[in-house]
């Protein structure tokens, strides 16, 4: 079966990021660096041999989430938003929480329009994250 994940691209902090994420969902982890392959330059210009070229993290509740760091340190990052949803609400409101730290949250977690509990943080690596509790009553005070 197809599935489809996330593949962030980050400028020397896809490392760090991965290992973050690890920390928020868990998971096994599976980083490969351009050093690994070989790799010392590209078109012409140095590359960090300890820069993420390829970064997996498989998590318990069955999420892959892919990263590397661009060879080149001024194309721009063109991460955009992930969503997670469900109705498993203290997960999601943890998951929220440990995203936010050293981020910043745009929407807090509260009841929104459609009747679910949303909110939406970027994290300190300039991921936008999007996360609906379904059929959530907002948590009492």
């Amino acid at each position: 079966m197809p599935t489809l994940n996330p593949y962030l691209i980050f400028q020397g902090r896809a490392r760090e990021a991965i290992e973050f994420y690890r920390d928020v969902f868990g998971g096994e982890l599976n980083v490969m660096a351009f050093g690994d392959m070989g790799m010392t330059e590209h078109d012409g210009h140095p590359i960090d041999p300890n820069g993420v070229m390829h970064g997996q993290l498989e998590t318990p509740d069955g999420f892959t989430l892919m990263c590397a760091d661009t060879p080149m340190q001024d194309t721009p990052t063109p991460n955009d938003h992930i969503s997670l949803s469900g109705d498993e609400a203290e997960r999601l409101r943890g998951w929220f929480d440990r995203l936010a730290e050293g981020g910043t949250v745009d929407v807090p977690m509260e009841k929104a329009p459609w009747g679910d509990e949303f909110g939406q943080v970027k994290d300190r690596f300039g991921v936008n994250w999007l996360v609906n509790v379904a059929g959530s009553a907002q948590p009492e005070g």
